[in-house]
């Protein structure tokens, strides 16, 4: 490889052991994992309007004088009825004397009684979904206290289904998800992104013959004559909004995977009806495991489990130590399973900052496929998040509207780009520092089990890259759009090669993307040179130094960065120098008026100019045998145009320069 490739050094080497995904994923399922994994969390649903309207009316957060330091919660439920009854009993901290706290608390829930040291004291329920609890005296700053609030309901379920009951093979299921603000909708909850609960133990309730799917690992299940409770145990910082359940008629079994502090158990919780199915595909994220622990962390629950629960909806969801599955695909898997990391153990701190669990699972998924050698996976991946994200000219990273579940959840803006702007950090500073600051992002004491924002990524980052990477944050993340490159090229002589690189922003919110850009000069004997471009202002132009005439000159092929461009062949300005081994000649170029065009072993049968918008400019067709024409430029303005030339075996784009 040419130094170009050093970035991937460090990545080999993690990759030398066998992560090679199983092979029940068929190519053509892999295929449409990489083609289709937008689907992994659309925002398409006609709920989330709801939703946002009800956060609208959200003044604040509530608990902002209590820091959460254990809840127990026990619910009851029946699968067959969209309905639920329990005892939430949180443990608290005083930030400050107080003598009244607040939880968030849909209208839809009843509260049947608040019982403080064995006695029952005063609460309301606010027009702003809070739910208020006064005490009959003070609580002194920085005294741990607990209060058991008794409920019931039928809770509401907007977003991507709060609290959900449905079938499955004629079986009933209930099931949560409580991303982003849903939580409230179904358990009265301090649901913000400021504090997570330290620890929680789970008791659900069911009819017999049904088991219920939670976090942390489950430590008892007792019966009666016609109830199961199943008691989950998790003694890890949670957020509010990755506290589930699911309860229905789940066959269970158990894949591990061995990692280098020990066995990892991933407990599958599937519907029996699949399962045979389903057993087939899971032990496909083992490896992914392994990769995902070697290049940053290990499992950040290892103590207890990681695992999937089926559940009736298309997407996954991310319920930590236990994620949440509408399918079992090669990429639905690694993408949640990569928020074990991303998302869970270090959370968005707002939801402004999505992308630091969007972008992150989008981009190990991609890593996932990076890890397949001699598959086109990777390849794929890239080019399809390019597709997507550039079919728009605007968007920005950093979500600018958080009381729209559809803009919080976009998937071209929080998942795709945020991916490929953590794709395009690895390349400006390179693999060895993107990979230590983002295991020194993970295992910051301040972040690691806590929140953080996109400032506290920034910083390890130009840490670890002993760089400043403001300007690229205020372009990439706070700014809108992606640059759009004219490329042209020029052999000046044997030994150098003249580059002139222009940009245009697609959105205006940024004048330019300030980028390391690569070109790739491949020689005739099949050896190659890749040069990387400092660029930093517009038309800005380089002189290269080659070893001979080029025979392809290619821009950014390892698809390094997030862009378009319009050059679609490599030779573009060789022609009048140097023997084109198709017979196609284009002279001079760059040029001031006329443009030449000859083919040597082929006759011409058209050629069309066209403007960098692809307009047609001049259109000439020959009816009689030619190899040789003229187009005379002096008409238009400068600039670059486009060629396209017809003759009996293919149709040539060349792009022209007019000075």
């Amino acid at each position: 490889m040419r130094n170009i490739y050093k970035l991937f050094t460090f990545v080999a080497f993690l990759f030398t052991g066998n992560f090679a995904f199983a092979q029940q994923q068929s190519e053509q399922e892999m295929l449409n994992d990489v083609l289709n994994r937008t689907a992994i969390r659309t925002c398409s649903h006609s709920k989330q309007h709801n939703l946002s309207k009800i956060f609208s009316g959200t003044q604040s957060f509530a608990g902002q004088n209590i820091d959460l330091v254990y809840t127990r919660m026990e619910w009851n439920v029946n699968p067959a009825i969209k309905f639920i009854s329990g005892k939430i009993t949180p443990y608290f901290k005083a930030l400050s004397t107080l003598n009244e706290i607040n939880f968030e608390k849909n209208s839809n829930l009843t509260v049947d009684s608040i019982i403080y040291h064995g006695t029952s004291i005063p609460h309301t329920d606010s027009a702003t979904y809070l739910l208020n609890i006064y005490f009959p005296g003070n609580i002194s700053q920085g005294s741990i206290d607990s209060v058991s609030i008794y409920y019931h309901g039928t809770p509401t379920s907007t977003g991507f289904g709060s609290f959900e009951q449905s079938n499955h093979n004629g079986s009933p299921i209930i099931w949560t998800l409580s991303e982003p603000y849903g939580a409230q909708e179904w358990w009265p909850s301090k649901n913000d992104l400021s504090d997570k609960i330290d620890s929680i133990d789970v008791f659900v309730s069911c009819p017999n013959g049904n088991r219920a799917a939670s976090n942390g690992v489950l430590v008892s299940e007792h019966h009666t004559a016609t109830t199961a409770t199943y008691h989950w145990k998790h003694r890890y910082p949670i957020a509010t909004y990755l506290v589930a359940i699911a309860v229905t008629n789940y066959a269970i079994y158990s894949d591990y995977v061995q990692l280098a502090s020990g066995q990892l158990q991933v407990l599958n919780y599937v519907y029996p009806e699949d399962s045979a199915s389903i057993a087939k595909k899971t032990p496909n994220v083992l490896p992914v495991i392994q990769l995902y622990s070697q290049l940053f962390i290990e499992y950040p629950f290892m103590n207890e489990k990681y695992g999937h629960a089926q559940f009736g909806w298309g997407g996954g969801m991310e319920h930590q130590t236990m994620s949440f599955m509408g399918s079992f695909s090669y990429a639905i898997m690694a993408h949640e399973l990569a928020h074990q990391w991303f998302g869970d153990m270090v959370t968005c701190g707002s939801w402004h900052d999505i992308w630091l669990n969007e972008g992150f699972a989008t981009y190990l998924t991609g890593l996932a496929y990076e890890s397949t050698p001699n598959q086109p996976w990777w390849e794929l991946w890239k080019k399809q998040t390019i597709n997507h994200v550039t079919a728009d000219p605007d968007g920005s990273v950093y979500c600018d509207d958080t009381t729209s579940v559809s803009r919080i959840f976009n998937s071209r803006l929080s998942y795709e780009k945020g991916s490929y702007v953590l794709h395009m950090l690895r390349w400006v500073i390179g693999d060895s520092a993107f990979f230590a600051g983002i295991r020194n992002y993970l295992t910051d004491s301040s972040l690691a089990y806590s929140y953080a924002k996109t400032s506290d990524l920034k910083q390890h980052l130009e840490s670890s890259g002993d760089t400043n990477l403001t300007e690229f944050f205020n372009d990439w993340y706070y700014g809108q759009g992606y640059p759009f490159y004219n490329i042209s090229y020029f052999q000046k002589s044997e030994d150098t090669l003249q580059v002139t690189l222009n940009q245009t922003p697609s959105h205006n919110s940024v004048n330019f993307f300030e980028m390391p850009v690569p070109i790739k000069v491949r020689y005739p004997d099949g050896s190659d040179t890749t040069f990387v471009l400092d660029n930093t202002s517009n038309g800005q132009t380089f002189n290269l130094s080659t070893k001979t005439y080029p025979d392809t000159v290619a821009f950014d092929p390892e698809r390094h960065l997030l862009c378009l461009y319009n050059v679609t062949s490599s030779n573009v300005g060789l022609e009048s120098t140097v023997n084109n081994t198709k017979g196609l000649f284009i002279f001079p170029n760059p040029t001031r008026d006329i443009v030449n065009i000859r083919t040597t072993n082929q006759e011409i049968l058209e050629v069309c100019l066209l403007d960098a918008q692809g307009k047609v400019l001049v259109l000439k067709n020959f009816n009689n045998v030619t190899n040789f024409t003229k187009i005379n430029l002096n008409n238009f303005a400068t600039g670059y145009y486009f060629l396209r030339i017809r003759t009996p075996d293919a149709i040539t784009m060349k792009q022209i320069l007019k000075q």
